[in-house]
């Protein structure tokens, strides 16, 4: 495990996965830690309706601080991309899928998805895993 993943038990269940992921990187984005919050508030759940995970799609703001491009320049968009693809690849071979629902088991955005969810202990049990995941992969190649 990598400096960054010894450190989502003290952010999240606090936070979202996505903010828990993001917030992390702040510091080195040159990034102000509230606002990191805030930005990847919306992304926790697989953006509110079990779809990307949360984990994901903040790893996918790390990459696009890094990595971004601010031109129309195709090659540059490339290169962001490329970037995206890479993380997917190394994400789904670790945990086999990038959706919420999948990795989960549960449908969280509806209640009863997320009650069961509950119950089965998905948030302490399994969300933690995917934010380690993220922030491993980040560390390690990007």
């Amino acid at each position: 495990m990598t400096k960054k993943a010894d450190l989502v038990s003290g952010l999240y269940p606090k936070f979202n996965c996505a903010q828990a992921t993001f917030v992390l990187f702040a510091p080195e984005l040159e990034l102000d830690e509230k606002v990191a919050l805030k930005i990847a508030s919306g992304f926790g759940g697989g953006m509110a309706c079990a779809e990307t995970c949360g984990a994901v799609t903040g790893s996918y703001m790390v990459i696009g601080m890094k990595h971004g491009h601010t031109t129309s320049d195709p090659t540059d968009k490339a290169i962001t991309k490329s970037k995206v693809i890479r993380f997917n690849e190394l994400f789904r071979e670790k945990h086999g899928a990038l959706t919420c629902k999948v990795l989960t088991g549960f449908d969280i955005s509806t209640p009863e998805g997320a009650n069961a969810a509950l119950e089965a202990e998905v948030f302490q049990k399994k969300c933690p895993e995917f934010i380690k995941t993220a922030c491993t992969i980040l560390e390690e190649n990007f």
